[in-house]
């Protein structure tokens, strides 16, 4: 791990207390305040040079300075100011004494989770003291009193400080613990949640590190995965935070600014804990895990989601700008290898959320659907309930038995009776699979512009044979190869990548590891070709190579180059070729998680890419809807069922339309 000091905010070098505490009063008397002399100064000491300049201010004006810049400032400014003020201790007590409220308006589960969860025992000594210091009240005993069950005893065994700290490793206790994981967990019916408690609770973090990975071995699945599967609400949160902290504290705290910072609003305590409290600790490596983990920088999120002093407090306390940046620091870097190798080894059993009707009757459901369409107005309620209940064979069998009962083309039965995007839902779902992508294929091609980012998810995500089998839906519908449209529509090394694509050849099989460091090593030198060089051996082996190879790749590109494959690409790359490369290396590190983010960005904002969300929604409820669920939950802490039913803006999924997404969705998570 990255060694040394990691913080962003050093000592001053020309520290004078007493002439700090005099430029701050002067700050502040008066009418008003000079809000930027106090940032400055404050943001441009260490905590230990603020606790001497708060000591010279009271022997110099017989007054608290914390208690006048509460005074002098306000909102979320003054909460951030007056939290470097405090001592890294005290303030971690103030946070848990806010987040344990005696008013009964609830506990901050959250808060109390990422504070115990991410301390040394140190520091959590240092909790419990000032605590008491400052509250007269003894810190378990609240936390007895404010939380219950296997989550509260968990919280109770965290802050007994008492983690082992020895680097020395027993092998045979490591595999001895991760089987006694696996036993408490995945091999039983019920879960032992005390093993849980006793191991995660107290073996050093060298040690655990070498248990998750043992684990792996052992259930084909990570630890978190498991932990998701076996346990559930505030004491699931809580061990997932524990298991995250164990494998790097600072991607834990990535993780949890980006979700203090996305979406509509900013969850500006979580935001100044975090700022506060890491700033001096590891703030470098933290914005690296962020550049690591997320489509861009620490600096630049905090630019977009605040405003005023605030902002300009919070960019001081963050230290840089890494967007241009591209290596790797060690810490980073071990964390980016892991990630690839954690991404190769798991196997991830894909699940749909639309599942084959059991009581399936073609005949039936035919005359059912005739029957909702006949006459004056069309019953939708029937019409969703069947098609968006059923297989995508079994629609086709319905398809079938309407034309031979009927006499009519059901297609053309609903496409007169339905409307908008409930209309195009529907249509998408009675099609086959490759009729579809055949469809979206030209719908992402025809009028005025190029609906670029279509044809990327598509050729991207699909398999040879699904590929394939789109390409003769496409010649048979529009009477065009899917090539020669693609190369009419498109220019330039993009069309060269799509046709690549489009020919459904990519290889299979197992990991050729001789090939795969190779192939690592030209991806590495390339970087340091002509950029039309390097897009060229991008291209030769990011388009061709199976998925599983490509994992390996990517793993040791970190290894030979200190450097992340995706932020090379968004560094050297521009437009389509460089938004075509990121998604294959989005698809081949998590293909469900690249789904979700796709998802998310067609809801997000003031409004929704409906033919986005129909494409998704529609192409993988049979496939891998379930996984892309639990990655969207994951990333956006909103389920995607709530999503649709809430975040989008009224009108955006409303009515009979956000009724059959909400069905395919398949349930709240």
């Amino acid at each position: 791990m990255g060694k040394g000091f990691r913080g962003v905010i050093l000592d001053h070098s020309d520290f004078d207390a007493g002439s700090d505490a005099e430029a701050l009063y002067n700050a502040m008397k008066g009418i008003g305040s000079d809000k930027d002399a106090i940032l400055d100064l404050i943001t441009s000491r260490s905590n230990a040079q603020r606790q001497e300049i708060r000591s010279a201010y009271k022997s110099q004006y017989g007054k608290d300075l914390i208690d006048d810049l509460k005074y002098e400032l306000t909102g979320k400014f003054e909460r951030l100011i007056v939290g470097l003020m405090r001592p890294p201790a005290y303030h971690d007590a103030k946070e848990i004494k806010d987040a344990i409220k005696d008013s009964g308006a609830g506990t901050d589960e959250k808060c109390l989770i990422e504070i115990l969860a991410s301390r040394t025992n140190e520091q959590i000594h240092n909790l419990v003291a000032a605590y008491k210091d400052a509250y007269g009240r003894d810190l378990e005993e609240d936390v007895i009193g404010d939380t219950s069950g296997h989550f509260k005893k968990m919280l109770v065994v965290l802050l007994q400080g008492t983690r082992e700290e020895d680097d020395v490793v027993s092998e045979d206790l490591v595999e001895q613990d991760a089987q006694d994981l696996y036993d408490a967990g995945e091999a039983q019916w019920g879960t032992d949640e005390a093993k849980f408690i006793m191991l995660l609770g107290n073996r050093s973090v060298t040690h655990l590190q070498l248990v998750f990975d043992e684990y792996q071995k052992i259930a084909e699945k990570s630890i978190e995965d498991s932990i998701k599967s076996e346990l559930s609400g505030d004491f699931e949160r809580l061990m997932l935070a524990v298991v995250q902290c164990i494998r790097s504290k600072p991607m834990f705290f990535a993780r949890r600014l980006y979700k203090s910072m996305k979406g509509l609003g900013t969850a500006d305590n979580t935001l100044i804990r975090i700022m506060v409290s890491r700033a001096e600790i590891d703030m470098l490596d933290i914005r690296e895990c962020f550049r690591l983990r997320y489509e861009k920088s620490l600096y630049n999120m905090i630019q977009d989601d605040t405003s005023g002093e605030y902002k300009r407090t919070l960019l001081r306390l963050c230290g840089g700008d890494d967007d241009m940046a591209g290596e790797f620091f060690p810490e980073a870097a071990q964390i980016a290898y892991k990630m690839w190798e954690i991404s190769a080894t798991t196997k991830i059993q894909l699940r749909g959320t639309v599942q084959p009707y059991q009581s399936f009757d073609p005949a039936s459901d035919a005359q059912a659907l005739r029957k909702a369409m006949k006459g004056f107005g069309t019953d939708e309620d029937t019409i969703i309930d069947i098609v968006a209940n059923r297989s995508n064979e079994q629609r086709q069998e319905i398809r079938q038995t309407f034309k031979s009962l009927l006499g009519r083309d059901l297609m053309a039965d609903l496409k007169s009776e339905l409307s908008k995007n409930l209309q195009r839902l529907i249509l998408g779902l009675m099609m086959t699979p490759a009729e579809f992508d055949a469809k979206m294929m030209k719908k992402a091609m025809e009028g005025a512009g190029t609906d670029e980012h279509a044809l990327i998810e598509i050729l991207v995500t699909r398999g040879n044979q699904e590929i394939q089998e789109m390409c003769s839906a496409y010649q048979s519908a529009f009477k065009k190869s899917l090539e020669d449209a693609i190369a009419s529509d498109t220019s330039g090394h993009f069309k060269r990548i799509l046709i690549a694509l489009a020919q459904g050849a990519r290889e299979d099989g197992p990991v050729d590891m001789a090939r795969a460091l190779e192939d690592a090593q030209e991806l590495a030198e390339a970087c340091n070709a002509d950029s039309g060089d390097m897009e060229d051996k991008f291209m030769s082996i990011l388009c061709t190579r199976s998925f599983p190879h490509l994992r390996k790749v990517f793993q040791e590109f970190v290894r030979f180059s200190n450097k992340d494959i995706e932020q090379i690409i968004k560094k050297e790359m521009s437009g389509d070729v460089k938004n075509a490369m990121f998604a294959i290396v989005r698809s081949v590190k998590n293909q469900p998680s690249y789904f979700a983010d796709r998802l998310y960005k067609a809801m997000k904002g003031l409004g929704t890419d409906d033919r986005a969300l129909i494409r998704i929604m529609v192409s993988r409820s049979e496939i891998d809807l379930f996984n892309i669920r639990k990655e969207f939950k994951d990333t956006h802490e909103a389920s995607l069922h709530e999503f649709i039913q809430v975040e989008a803006f009224v009108g955006d999924t409303s009515g009979d339309y956000r009724k059959t997404l909400l069905i395919l969705c398949g349930g709240e998570d």
